[in-house]
């Protein structure tokens, strides 16, 4: 059963290799990575993301800077924030944590980030160059579905893909790569949501499933067709240990569609570390612009 697991946290090891090396050409030519991320609030789980964020841009030698502010700012001050970060020469990358506190309208937020230092890949212009199929910044977590899919070895071409999920991070980017011509794309997609009637018929036509609906193990065995590939972008907490640890699971029965599977994706150690190592990617190529 071993050999079906892809594990994302050595996919993204191997990312993590290759893009030192590109940190150690860019420094010959005097030019460090610089990313600031912005938190706004005490939010747990987004102090957790950042700090996760953080530790692992110093350690691949990218200059990290962290700006936390009190969940009372005002939604001026953080624009102003914004406009002074997107004015210096040596930030390559701006990312303000997601969600926003209720008196912030998170658009205008993102809108205010330039597009050439949007690593997140939110901003409507890098948005409408990657339906385009134009270099751009594409969206960390679809962007890390596809490379591990790549280095996978899951051929995707001609393989009826499934979705599960519609959102602006997940669902409707990584539709869209996956129908582009492209290396991991030339797929036929279907995506599936809340009014999708006969879910379980759609998902069991699948060679590729996708599940990002944020439901603790809403796809079961049953919804599973034989020999598909499962990836489970899902993280949910579904308890806590004696000692106050967090208790994860994905979107996806893991123990019971493993047996049905030929590849899927462990919660936690799938996707979720994708994620950051391709915002570490994005300020890597921001930072190239320089050169």
């Amino acid at each position: 059963m071993e050999d079906k697991i892809i594990r994302g946290s050595e996919v993204a090891s191997d990312i993590r290799e290759e893009l030192k090396i590109e940190i150690e050409t860019l420094a010959k030519q005097n030019v460090v990575p610089g990313l600031v991320t912005i938190l706004v609030g005490e939010n747990p789980a987004s102090q957790s993301y950042v700090a996760a964020k953080n530790r692992t841009a110093r350690s691949l030698g990218i200059d990290s800077t962290q700006v936390t502010l009190s969940a009372e700012t005002s939604e001026a001050v953080l624009l102003e924030l914004i406009d002074k970060y997107n004015k210096q020469e040596n930030i390559d990358g701006i990312l303000v944590q997601l969600p926003l506190p209720d008196h912030m309208d998170e658009s205008k937020v993102i809108n205010a980030i330039t597009p050439e230092k949007d690593v997140d890949g939110f901003h409507p212009v890098n948005v409408g160059l990657m339906m385009l199929g134009e270099d751009c910044y594409l969206p960390c977590t679809p962007h890390g579905i596809l490379e591990l899919l790549i280095r996978s070895g899951v051929e995707t071409s001609g393989a009826e893909v499934v979705v599960v999920g519609r959102s602006n991070i997940v669902g409707k980017p990584i539709a869209n790569l996956m129908i582009q011509k492209r290396r991991g794309g030339n797929a036929t997609v279907t995506v599936c949501h809340t009014r999708t009637k006969n879910l379980k018929e759609h998902c069991l036509k699948a060679d590729i499933l996708i599940a990002a609906v944020g439901v603790a193990r809403v796809i079961t065995a049953d919804m599973v067709k034989e020999g598909a590939v499962v990836i489970d972008v899902g993280v949910n907490r579904v308890g806590e240990t004696e000692s106050g640890k967090a208790l994860l699971a994905g979107d996806v029965d893991f123990d019971n569609v493993l047996e049905k599977a030929s590849k899927i994706t462990p919660v936690p150690g799938g996707v979720g570390p994708m994620t950051i190592t391709m915002l570490m990617k994005n300020t890597v190529q921001a930072a190239k612009r320089r050169v």
